[in-house]
């Protein structure tokens, strides 16, 4: 087990993993946010927040949450506008000791699938090394997987993200998350990182892809992450090249796909058709400002990492801390890891050792194990699809496509949504992609039937203010078109399954011309 053998020869311990199976979640959470307040007391921002107070709590106070009461009355939240605003337009200038100790030299350039221009959050080296640490806690949990082959162990890891090629401004880099955690792997795991640093610094995402290709035969691959449309094409890219019937000609020994950022379910009959033999399946939810959770064995949901750089708080995902538009008011309800309710959901907020506090990160997740801190996250603050009390999630969106492809025997790898005015009420027009036969109408009927069964507001609303539904089919390719057109391709880059109403002429048109060339 040359991975397993290697991480643990240079000294990377268990003793995290065993220390969150055995302590409980309100105590690692209090901790970890004493460290995070004890190491940037000195900062602006702790300065200016009373950090000094909240801690003192913590140590004298008995009552078990009088300092995140402290907190909560010293430390407004924030959405991305108000602390870049606020904070963190200072550090891109090059400003040391704003929110973290220290000058800051990388930022993530993320859009997330909200909004249209790039967010700038800061990337700090604890971030980087709390990153690596629950990556390497990911790898070690492999070893709890039954039947896997010792040999897999000495295969390579692909990992499909962003250019390690940052661009630089004299005062910080920036870049795809994926590309800065790439450029700073640690030398002990080079060995095993494909497609290595030459071909990772490649900006232009196709021709990536091509050099990916053009290289594949050399490699002996069992593990490959990113992103599942990109991993996909590349997979289509490579079999198509060389004649296979599946990647399993090339790679024989690939066993593991750790995927992220998106619901995988749209994409696994397409996905699977690519197979000689089942894959396993890890989850992860690494995103811009941490790497939150991941999948266990046996598991259909993700273990948040509760000991490694990050506090969360949840804000309970209702009309009364959240507007219609998914703005999240003023003063919000907040809790502890320990006052959440399980298949309730809720909005999360940071605090990390990034120099993120009370930092909305838009995700909306839901606990299905309260004691083991799993969760499944069921969509964003802002792609809840709620005209007129339809409350509509990605979730639900994600669940009725599986069921229609499922039932029609078709791949549907992605899809959008955009609600519309339909005269003085309303109405959802669906895009549907895929590449097989599909009837736009029976899909409209199929998608409006499984939602009604999945969300009840839904149901109520179709008798009332959303009158219509629409659904265009179009090619798979329009979508990944458009994204290159947005200059958003590759990477951790997606398709939003909830579309702006202020993209959709332009998207329209976009579909149209498409279809005419």
């Amino acid at each position: 087990m040359a991975i397993i053998g290697t991480l643990l020869k240079r000294g990377i311990k268990l003793r995290k993993m065993i220390e969150q199976e055995r302590v409980r979640p309100y105590e690692l959470q209090r901790d970890e946010l004493a460290a995070l307040l004890d190491k940037a007391k000195k900062t602006a921002f702790g300065k200016t927040y009373g950090f000094e107070e909240i801690l003192h709590e913590i140590t004298y106070n008995r009552d078990p949450h009088a300092f995140y009461k402290k907190y909560k009355e010293n430390v407004p939240v924030f959405t991305y506008n108000k602390i870049f605003q606020q904070w963190w337009h200072k550090t891109l200038q090059g400003k040391k000791n704003i929110c973290w100790p220290g000058k800051i030299k990388y930022f993530a350039l993320s859009s997330g699938t909200s909004e249209s221009s790039s967010k700038h959050i800061p990337v700090t080296k604890a971030m980087i090394k709390a990153i690596h640490k629950t990556s390497v806690r990911e790898i070690l949990s492999l070893a709890d997987y039954p039947d896997l082959p010792g040999k897999l162990f000495q295969t390579g890891m692909l990992a499909l993200g962003g250019s390690t090629h940052l661009n630089y401004n004299g005062t910080y880099f920036e870049g795809d998350l994926s590309g800065i955690n790439a450029s700073r792997i640690p030398f002990w795991f080079q060995h095993f990182y494909k497609p290595g640093f030459e071909i990772a610094s490649i900006a232009d995402w196709n021709t990536k892809l091509e050099e990916i290709v053009e290289q594949a035969p050399k490699w002996n691959i069992g593990f490959i992450a990113g992103v599942p449309a990109w991993i996909q094409i590349l997979m289509e890219k490579i079999i198509d090249r060389y004649q296979l019937k599946t990647i399993h000609d090339i790679w024989p020994n690939l066993a593991v796909y750790t995927h992220g950022g998106v619901s995988f379910e749209p994409y696994r009959k397409g996905f699977e058709k690519l197979l000689a033999h089942p894959l396993i399946y890890i989850e992860t939810y690494l995103a811009s400002e941490g790497f939150i959770a991941y999948q266990l064995p046996g598991r259909n949901s993700m273990r948040m990492v509760l000991n490694n750089g990050m506090f969360y708080e949840f804000v309970p995902f209702n009309e009364q801390n959240f507007g219609p538009d998914g703005e999240m008011v003023d003063n919000p309800e907040t809790l502890m890891i320990d006052q959440i309710e399980e298949g309730k959901e809720y909005a999360l907020l940071l605090s990390t050792c990034a120099g993120a506090w009370r930092y909305l990160i838009g995700d909306v997740i839901k606990f299905v194990d309260k004691k083991a801190c799993e969760i499944v996250i069921t969509g964003r603050t802002k792609h809840f699809l709620s005209l007129c009390g339809e409350h509509l999630s990605v979730d639900n969106m994600n669940k009725a496509v599986q069921q229609v492809a499922e039932e029609q025997g078709i791949d549907i790898r992605e899809f959008t949504v955009v609600g519309i005015p339909h005269g003085t009420l309303f109405a959802h027009h669906w895009f549907i992609g895929t590449d097989d036969e599909a009837d736009p109408r029976l899909l409209r009927e199929k998608i409006d039937e499984k939602l009604k069964i999945l969300n009840d507001d839904y149901r109520v609303e179709r008798a009332a203010a959303l009158k219509d539904v629409y659904v265009d089919v179009v090619p798979t390719e329009v979508f990944y078109q458009w994204m290159e057109h947005k200059g958003k391709i590759g990477g951790q880059t997606k398709f939003p399954r909830v579309m702006k109403r202020q993209q959709y002429a332009e998207w329209e048109a976009f579909v149209k011309n498409f279809a005419n060339n």
